[in-house]
This record gives structure tokens, C-alpha cells and sequence, in this order.
């Protein structure tokens, strides 16, 4: 009978030689930079190299067509002194205002109603009231349009009974961006109310018991409890809700088409009618450009507000 002899276990040697070898460094370096290689050139082609091109088209009045005059800042400086990008910054700006408040706490009241336990038919709703963000802004915007038209619209003919009438709301300059904000709080939401969610079941329902206990109500336990604890959550919604807003275009172009009278013209359908109907490419990638860096701002306001939560939560 062979004895046993113990011996000390020795681990596999790792591929490519010792640790910390060069050779294994450089192997390892290779195979990351093999398996990051299509992903870089996918992102290079299709990200970085539009970029650039836009960016250097925006020193010159190229036109798409025929030669490029190189011309300085001067497409910056239209972009800050024109009345139409005036006009539709402060649109933008409406429609952010109108949008981002509404979208989040529509999403906030909903995901606080859907986090209660003894809510019945939950997994349902949740599903149900997700669905809008699903389906396509454009084809969200196309069926608004004829829900809300005055000739066949089945909410004004629905509200027309209880003695209301709309009118055509897309053709009031007034009514027309609340319209068209209207729609993409309907489309969004669900995406919010499943971050508020994700929020909401992070913090422990213990919290709560010990505040039922001490006597604190619904509204003292949600601005003691749930509301600070959620404060990281509504924070990025609230900047990803803005971002959202400056990008506006889908629904605007299907419904409106920046009217009436440009009362719905956004920053975003200004660059598409400079670049594509007047021609104007290197104005429009000059403006793409000011949207690119107010987009980078509320970016790094993000970046820094959760680096600081970061360091006082340690």
C-alpha cells in the first residue's frame, strides 16, 4: 500500500509566464487590445472620425457641394448673435422646462405607488406603464397626431362630450409645445419610473418600520427617509430628463415640423434645417458643437455632484 505524502498545493502557472514578467504584461496587453480591437474600430469609423470632421467642417462655410472657404469662428459667433438660434434656444429651454419637471414626477408618484407591497397586479402595471418606452418617438408622435387632431381625433371627440373642444392644438403657438412635451412625458416616463424604482427597493424597508414605529406619517417617513436616501437617483434623472430635453427632435418634426411660425423650434431641428435644407453644413456642425458642450456641461455637473456624494458618504 503506497503511503500518502502531503504535499503543499501549487497553483497553475499562469499563461504567458511569471506575472510579472514583461513578456506576460505584453501578452496580456495584446490579447485586451485584441479582443478591444473591433469595438475601437467600430467606434473609431462610426464616433471619432464623424466628430472630427464635423468639427473641422465648422470652421468653414462648407455646403456639402463644391469648394470650402475656411472662415474661423465666425459660424460660433452666428450661433450666439442669430435671431433664429435665438429663438429656437429659447424654445429648447420651454420645452426643457416644460418636460423635465413633469416627466419626473410623474415617474417619482408612479414608482412610489408601485413600490407599495400590497399594491395588487404590480409586475402588470409596471409592464404597462413601461410599453411607451418601447415603441418609437416617431411612431409615438404619428399616433398623437391623429389622437389630438380636430376633425378625427378620438380625445377631441371624447372631450367634446363633456363640452370641451381643443381645437387644432399643433397649429396654436401657444398649445403647440406643450403638445409636443406632452408627448415624449408620455413616451419617457417608464424609463424614469424603473430607475425610481431600482432607487426605491435599495433602501431598507427597516428604516420605515422604525419610523412607523416612533409615530412619523406617510409625508414625514417620505421626506426623512425616501426622498434623501433617493437623492443620487433623482439627481440623475433629473440631468439624464434635461439632456433628453435638449435633444428634442423626433416628435417636434412628425408633429409640427418646428411651427407654427416657429413657435416649436428647437436647437436640434435648427441644425437639421441648416445642415439639410439650407445647405449650411458648417453652420450646422458649429451649432452641434455649442449642443455638444451644454450637453458635456450638465455632464460634468453630474460627474461632480456624485463624486461628492462619493466622499461625504465615506
Amino acid at each position: 500500500m503506497t503511503s500518502t505524502v502531503n504535499r503543499r498545493y501549487r497553483p497553475p502557472a499562469p499563461l504567458g509566464g511569471r506575472p510579472g514578467s514583461r513578456a506576460a504584461l505584453r501578452r496580456r496587453n495584446l490579447t485586451a487590445l485584441a479582443f478591444l480591437a473591433p469595438a475601437l474600430v467600430i467606434l473609431g469609423a462610426f464616433v471619432a472620425w464623424p466628430m472630427l470632421s464635423a468639427l473641422r467642417l465648422s470652421f468653414t462655410d462648407a455646403s456639402g457641394f463644391g469648394q470650402e472657404e475656411f472662415v474661423g469662428i465666425d459660424n460660433y459667433v452666428t450661433a450666439f448673435t442669430d435671431v433664429d438660434v435665438r429663438d429656437a434656444m429659447l424654445n429648447t429651454l420651454w420645452y426643457t422646462v416644460l418636460f423635465t419637471p413633469v416627466a419626473v414626477v410623474v415617474a417619482l408618484l408612479l414608482a412610489l405607488a408601485l413600490n407599495h407591497p400590497r399594491l395588487p397586479f404590480r409586475s402588470f402595471f409596471r409592464t404597462a406603464l413601461f410599453l411607451p418606452f418601447v415603441a418609437s418617438l416617431a411612431v409615438a408622435a404619428l399616433a398623437w397626431s391623429y389622437l389630438i387632431d380636430p376633425q378625427v381625433g378620438l380625445l377631441n371627440h371624447w372631450l367634446s362630450g363633456a363640452g370641451i373642444r381643443l381645437g387644432n392644438v399643433l397649429e396654436d403657438p401657444v398649445l403647440a409645445m406643450p403638445a409636443v412635451a406632452l408627448v415624449a412625458v408620455w413616451k419617457n416616463f417608464g424609463f424614469y419610473l424603473v430607475i425610481f424604482l431600482a432607487g426605491l427597493q435599495d433602501i431598507p424597508g427597516s428604516l420605515y418600520e422604525a419610523a412607523r414605529v416612533d409615530g412619523a406619517g406617510p409625508w414625514a417617513r417620505f421626506t426623512n427617509i425616501t426622498l434623501p436616501l433617493l437623492s443620487n437617483t433623482l439627481a440623475f434623472v433629473l440631468i439624464f430628463a434635461m439632456i433628453a430635453a435638449l435633444q428634442a427632435f423626433d416628435q417636434i418634426y412628425v408633429m409640427t415640423g418646428g411651427g407654427p411660425y416657429g413657435h416649436t423650434q428647437t436647437i436640434v431641428m435648427e441644425i437639421y434645417q441648416s445642415g439639410f435644407r439650407r445647405l449650411e453644413v458648417g453652420f450646422a456642425s458649429a451649432l452641434s458643437y455649442v449642443l455638444l458642450a451644454v450637453t458635456l456641461l450638465l455632464s460634468i455637473v453630474q460627474f461632480v455632484f456624485f463624486g461628492r456624494r462619493e466622499k461625504d458618504a465615506q
